[in-house]
Protein backbone atom coordinates (compact mmCIF):
# COMPACT_ATOMS: atom_id res chain seq x y z
CA UNK A 1 0.00 0.00 0.00
CA UNK A 2 1.32 3.50 -0.65
CA UNK A 3 0.70 4.66 2.72
CA UNK A 4 2.88 2.13 4.25
CA UNK A 5 5.05 2.71 1.45
CA UNK A 6 5.40 6.68 2.81
CA UNK A 7 5.34 5.75 6.76
CA UNK A 8 8.48 3.74 5.98
CA UNK A 9 10.35 6.75 3.53
CA UNK A 10 9.62 9.41 6.08
CA UNK A 11 10.34 7.60 9.28
CA UNK A 12 13.62 6.45 7.86
CA UNK A 13 14.37 10.50 6.69
CA UNK A 14 13.47 11.55 10.28
CA UNK A 15 15.56 9.79 12.06
CA UNK A 16 18.43 9.74 9.39
CA UNK A 17 18.29 13.04 9.06
CA UNK A 18 17.86 13.22 5.63
CA UNK A 19 15.55 14.88 2.60
CA UNK A 20 13.78 12.65 0.55
CA UNK A 21 11.06 13.63 -2.44
CA UNK A 22 7.86 15.40 -1.59
CA UNK A 23 5.22 12.49 -1.14
CA UNK A 24 3.04 13.72 -3.72
CA UNK A 25 5.63 13.30 -6.54
CA UNK A 26 4.71 9.83 -6.45
CA UNK A 27 1.41 10.08 -5.18
CA UNK A 28 0.40 13.18 -6.37
CA UNK A 29 -3.48 12.20 -5.30
CA UNK A 30 -2.50 12.19 -1.63
CA UNK A 31 -5.11 13.59 0.73
CA UNK A 32 -4.60 15.52 3.93
CA UNK A 33 -6.85 12.63 5.34
CA UNK A 34 -4.23 10.41 3.82
CA UNK A 35 -1.47 12.64 5.42
CA UNK A 36 -2.65 12.40 9.03
CA UNK A 37 -2.64 8.71 8.44
CA UNK A 38 0.78 8.28 7.59
CA UNK A 39 1.55 10.82 10.52
CA UNK A 40 -0.23 8.60 12.91
CA UNK A 41 1.65 5.88 12.04
CA UNK A 42 4.79 7.56 12.63
CA UNK A 43 3.89 8.66 15.96
CA UNK A 44 3.11 5.27 17.04
CA UNK A 45 6.02 4.19 15.91
CA UNK A 46 8.13 6.59 17.99
CA UNK A 47 5.79 6.14 21.31
CA UNK A 48 6.70 2.38 20.19
CA UNK A 49 10.52 3.47 20.62
CA UNK A 50 9.93 5.32 23.91
CA UNK A 51 9.00 8.65 22.65
CA UNK A 52 6.77 10.72 25.23
CA UNK A 53 4.10 13.41 23.71
CA UNK A 54 5.10 16.89 25.34
CA UNK A 55 2.19 18.26 22.98
CA UNK A 56 0.96 19.59 19.63
CA UNK A 57 1.87 22.25 16.97
CA UNK A 58 0.15 23.83 14.43
CA UNK A 59 1.72 25.47 11.29
CA UNK A 60 0.25 27.57 8.99
CA UNK A 61 -1.83 29.15 10.38
CA UNK A 62 -0.24 32.43 9.26
CA UNK A 63 -2.20 32.50 5.50
CA UNK A 64 0.07 35.13 4.55
CA UNK A 65 2.71 32.97 3.77
CA UNK A 66 0.81 30.44 2.54
CA UNK A 67 1.47 31.22 -0.97
CA UNK A 68 4.92 30.87 -0.30
CA UNK A 69 4.80 27.57 0.95
CA UNK A 70 2.47 26.31 -1.73
CA UNK A 71 -0.53 25.18 1.14
CA UNK A 72 -3.72 26.18 1.37
CA UNK A 73 -4.48 24.81 4.83
CA UNK A 74 -3.44 24.80 8.12
CA UNK A 75 -1.41 21.42 9.83
CA UNK A 76 -0.87 19.91 13.19
CA UNK A 77 1.31 17.48 14.24
CA UNK A 78 2.84 15.77 17.58
CA UNK A 79 5.71 17.22 19.90
CA UNK A 80 7.35 15.07 22.53
CA UNK A 81 9.69 15.71 25.36
CA UNK A 82 13.35 15.21 23.71
CA UNK A 83 13.03 18.37 21.39
CA UNK A 84 10.61 20.61 23.73
CA UNK A 85 12.31 22.96 26.16
CA UNK A 86 12.89 25.92 28.13
CA UNK A 87 15.21 28.36 26.57
CA UNK A 88 18.25 28.81 28.88
CA UNK A 89 19.26 31.99 30.70
CA UNK A 90 22.25 32.83 28.69
CA UNK A 91 19.97 32.54 25.40
CA UNK A 92 22.44 30.17 24.12
CA UNK A 93 20.26 27.05 21.64
CA UNK A 94 21.70 24.40 20.33
CA UNK A 95 21.12 23.75 16.19
CA UNK A 96 19.55 20.64 15.81
CA UNK A 97 21.15 18.52 13.32
CA UNK A 98 17.63 18.81 10.92
CA UNK A 99 17.61 19.83 7.06
CA UNK A 100 16.91 23.29 6.44
CA UNK A 101 16.02 24.80 9.61
CA UNK A 102 14.41 27.84 10.23
CA UNK A 103 12.81 29.86 12.73
CA UNK A 104 9.51 29.93 13.67
CA UNK A 105 8.25 33.22 16.64
CA UNK A 106 5.20 32.02 18.17
CA UNK A 107 2.54 32.01 20.97
CA UNK A 108 2.65 28.91 23.35
CA UNK A 109 -0.17 27.88 25.52
CA UNK A 110 0.40 24.88 28.48
CA UNK A 111 -3.00 23.35 30.15
CA UNK A 112 -4.45 22.38 33.04
CA UNK A 113 -7.09 20.94 31.27
CA UNK A 114 -8.21 19.50 28.14
CA UNK A 115 -10.07 21.82 25.17
CA UNK A 116 -13.17 20.27 24.00
CA UNK A 117 -14.17 20.64 20.07
CA UNK A 118 -17.34 22.64 21.40
CA UNK A 119 -15.65 25.34 23.57
CA UNK A 120 -15.76 28.64 22.78
CA UNK A 121 -13.07 30.78 23.17
CA UNK A 122 -13.65 31.49 26.72
CA UNK A 123 -13.73 28.31 27.79
CA UNK A 124 -10.89 27.48 25.61
CA UNK A 125 -9.25 29.99 27.91
CA UNK A 126 -10.21 28.69 31.39
CA UNK A 127 -8.25 25.16 29.83
CA UNK A 128 -4.84 27.26 29.60
CA UNK A 129 -2.46 27.14 32.43
CA UNK A 130 0.28 29.53 31.10
CA UNK A 131 1.15 31.49 27.71
CA UNK A 132 4.54 32.26 26.52
CA UNK A 133 6.28 33.75 23.72
CA UNK A 134 8.62 30.77 22.09
CA UNK A 135 10.93 29.96 19.47
CA UNK A 136 10.02 27.18 17.02
CA UNK A 137 12.59 25.03 14.67
CA UNK A 138 11.14 23.59 12.02
CA UNK A 139 12.27 21.45 9.46
CA UNK A 140 11.77 20.26 5.62
CA UNK A 141 12.36 16.55 4.51
CA UNK A 142 11.67 17.34 1.26
CA UNK A 143 14.40 19.69 -0.79
CA UNK A 144 14.01 23.34 -1.04
CA UNK A 145 10.92 23.57 1.01
CA UNK A 146 8.98 22.38 -1.70
CA UNK A 147 5.70 20.52 -0.98
CA UNK A 148 1.69 20.30 -0.42
CA UNK A 149 -0.12 20.57 2.91
CA UNK A 150 -0.36 16.62 2.60
CA UNK A 151 3.16 16.45 2.37
CA UNK A 152 3.52 18.55 5.39
CA UNK A 153 1.02 16.96 7.39
CA UNK A 154 3.05 13.11 6.79
CA UNK A 155 6.26 15.65 7.56
CA UNK A 156 4.71 15.74 11.76
CA UNK A 157 3.78 19.60 10.30
CA UNK A 158 7.17 20.25 9.73
CA UNK A 159 8.43 20.32 13.68
CA UNK A 160 11.91 20.18 14.77
CA UNK A 161 11.86 21.46 17.96
CA UNK A 162 10.54 24.15 20.53
CA UNK A 163 11.90 26.48 23.15
CA UNK A 164 9.82 28.26 25.58
CA UNK A 165 10.34 31.54 27.19
CA UNK A 166 9.09 32.68 30.29
CA UNK A 167 5.68 31.81 30.71
CA UNK A 168 3.28 34.04 32.09
CA UNK A 169 -0.17 34.09 33.60
CA UNK A 170 -3.33 33.65 30.74
CA UNK A 171 -4.92 36.67 32.06
CA UNK A 172 -7.41 38.33 30.20
CA UNK A 173 -5.60 41.54 29.14
CA UNK A 174 -2.60 39.43 28.10
CA UNK A 175 -5.13 36.72 25.87
CA UNK A 176 -6.43 39.86 23.93
CA UNK A 177 -3.02 41.44 23.09
CA UNK A 178 -1.70 38.22 21.98
CA UNK A 179 -4.07 38.73 19.22
CA UNK A 180 -3.75 42.38 18.87
CA UNK A 181 -0.01 42.95 19.23
CA UNK A 182 2.84 43.66 16.16
CA UNK A 183 6.37 41.91 16.47
CA UNK A 184 9.47 42.37 15.11
CA UNK A 185 12.03 39.22 14.17
CA UNK A 186 15.75 40.94 13.66
CA UNK A 187 18.25 38.59 12.66
CA UNK A 188 21.22 38.75 10.32
CA UNK A 189 21.06 41.15 7.60
CA UNK A 190 17.21 40.62 7.85
CA UNK A 191 14.11 42.07 10.03
CA UNK A 192 9.91 40.92 9.57
CA UNK A 193 7.24 42.04 11.13
CA UNK A 194 4.18 40.02 11.90
CA UNK A 195 1.09 40.60 13.79
CA UNK A 196 -1.50 38.29 16.56
CA UNK A 197 -4.06 38.79 13.89
CA UNK A 198 -2.23 37.38 11.21
CA UNK A 199 -2.55 33.80 13.06
CA UNK A 200 -6.16 32.78 11.97
CA UNK A 201 -7.28 35.61 13.34
CA UNK A 202 -5.48 35.36 16.93
CA UNK A 203 -3.78 32.29 18.38
CA UNK A 204 -6.74 31.60 20.59
CA UNK A 205 -8.52 31.10 17.02
CA UNK A 206 -5.58 28.86 16.31
CA UNK A 207 -6.31 26.76 18.93
CA UNK A 208 -9.99 26.48 18.66
CA UNK A 209 -8.68 24.94 14.92
CA UNK A 210 -6.16 22.62 16.26
CA UNK A 211 -9.18 21.53 19.15
CA UNK A 212 -11.65 20.69 16.41
CA UNK A 213 -8.89 19.63 14.17
CA UNK A 214 -7.55 16.83 16.34
CA UNK A 215 -9.57 14.17 15.38
CA UNK A 216 -8.58 14.40 11.98
CA UNK A 217 -5.49 12.20 12.58
CA UNK A 218 -6.26 8.04 13.80
CA UNK A 219 -6.27 7.99 17.27
CA UNK A 220 -5.03 11.10 18.38
CA UNK A 221 -6.47 11.84 22.26
CA UNK A 222 -7.54 15.16 23.22
CA UNK A 223 -4.82 18.09 24.59
CA UNK A 224 -4.14 16.70 27.87
CA UNK A 225 -3.21 18.53 31.40
CA UNK A 226 0.47 19.77 31.21
CA UNK A 227 1.04 19.28 27.01
CA UNK A 228 1.81 22.54 25.22
CA UNK A 229 0.65 23.62 22.08
CA UNK A 230 2.36 25.97 19.66
CA UNK A 231 0.11 27.92 17.94
CA UNK A 232 1.98 28.98 14.45
CA UNK A 233 4.56 31.46 13.12
CA UNK A 234 3.91 35.74 13.62
CA UNK A 235 6.52 36.04 10.72
CA UNK A 236 7.57 34.18 7.77
CA UNK A 237 9.94 31.52 9.04
CA UNK A 238 13.63 32.54 7.71
CA UNK A 239 16.58 29.96 7.68
CA UNK A 240 19.09 29.61 10.52
CA UNK A 241 22.66 28.57 11.11
CA UNK A 242 25.17 27.97 14.13
CA UNK A 243 26.30 31.39 15.45
CA UNK A 244 23.31 33.46 14.36
CA UNK A 245 21.93 35.25 16.69
CA UNK A 246 18.04 36.46 16.67
CA UNK A 247 15.47 38.43 19.09
CA UNK A 248 11.97 39.32 18.91
CA UNK A 249 10.10 42.36 20.20
CA UNK A 250 6.55 43.07 20.96
CA UNK A 251 4.66 45.80 20.55
CA UNK A 252 2.90 45.79 24.10
CA UNK A 253 4.62 45.18 27.74
CA UNK A 254 2.43 42.18 28.29
CA UNK A 255 4.64 40.01 26.15
CA UNK A 256 7.90 39.49 26.53
CA UNK A 257 10.40 39.82 23.42
CA UNK A 258 13.41 36.87 23.45
CA UNK A 259 17.00 37.06 22.02
CA UNK A 260 18.60 33.65 20.75
CA UNK A 261 21.86 32.48 19.83
CA UNK A 262 22.30 29.26 17.83
CA UNK A 263 25.41 27.27 19.00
Amino acid sequence: MPEFWATDTLYAAFHGNMQVPPLTASMPELTLDQGYRIASEIHARRIAHGATVAGRKIGFTNRTIWPIYNVDAPVWGWMYDSGVQDIPADGIIPLPALPEPRIEPEIVFGFKASPTPDMDLTALAGCIDWVAHGIEIVTSLYPGWRFTAPDAVAAMAMHGALWIGPRRAPTPERLEAITTCGITLTGPDVVLTGHGVDVLGGPMMALRHLVQEVDRMPQADLIQPGEVVTTGTLTDARPIAAGDTWSTQFDTPLLDGLTVTFA
